[in-house]
Parts: C-alpha cells; structure tokens; sequence
C-alpha cells in the first residue's frame, strides 16, 4: 500500500480559492488500495478560502488583486513537503494547472486562462525533494509506477 500526498480539493475539500472542490471519483478511488494523506498547500500556508485567485508571474506568485502571495505559497509548500516526510508519502497527485500544484503547465500569470509550461510551487518543491507528483490527469501513469 503505497502512501500518498494528494490535494484536498481533488477529495471533496472545499478549499479552492473560490471555495468550491473539484472532487476527482478517479482520485478518490486510490483510497481503496492506498493511503490518502489530503493537502492544501494554500490553507498551510496561511490563506483564506476563499481568496482571490493567484497566478506565477515572473518567478511571483501573485493574486489577481495584485498581492504578492510567494511567501504564503512558499510557507504552505514547505508545509506539505513536511507532511509528505511525516507520514512516508512517495508520491503526490496534485491539482492541474494550479499555482501551487500544478505539473508540467501553470496558468501565465496574466489571468487570461494562457497556459505555460512550468510547476506550480509545492509540485516543483516536492518533485525536487524526490517525490514523484502526478496530476488528477495521470493516473494511469501513476497506477503503472505503483505496480512496477
């Protein structure tokens, strides 16, 4: 049984900037042969839901009001990589295209929806740290790294 990371939102948390969850049944459904450890890098680090939405702009995180939210993100980053050593994840299935969880391809920070490619902060700090971190896009991906 392997254990792993996952953004809470993907599980039903209702902890999106806007409030709302975007519960993933595919992602909830690793929860019968694995351990689920639920995260949300935003809260740890200290911000409110909801909250104005944030985007990375020029290596800053920034919210579409113009607050500069790197340390926030920076907190709640480390944070979850904390958690992640806490209870023996290995792996991370993270929400797509977020500011803080996203792999591969973040939102460009011009709040148009333009997608660039490029992790979002925690994504990019546990993939540094050893982690394998998948989206809700890759299960099968992970699925087959769990079997070998």
């Amino acid at each position: 049984m392997a254990k792993i990371l996952v953004s809470a939102c993907l599980l039903g948390c209702p902890c999106r900037y806007d409030g709302k969850s975007c519960r993933n049944e595919a992602v909830c459904a690793l929860a019968e042969a694995h351990a689920l450890v639920p995260v949300c890098p935003e809260q740890l680090g200290g911000l409110p839901t909801p909250r104005s939405p944030s985007e990375i702009a020029e290596g800053r995180v920034m919210m579409k009001t113009g607050q500069d939210v790197t340390d926030e993100y920076t907190l709640g980053a480390r944070s979850a990589l904390h958690l992640a050593r806490l209870t023996g994840c290995t792996a991370a299935v993270l929400k797509s295209k977020s500011p803080s969880c996203g792999r591969g391809r973040v939102y460009d920070g011009t709040f148009s929806g333009t997608l660039r490619p490029g992790d979002g902060v925690t994504a990019g700090l546990l993939a540094r740290e050893g982690l394998e971190v998948f989206t809700e896009n890759d299960l099968e991906e992970l699925k087959n790294r769990l079997k070998s």
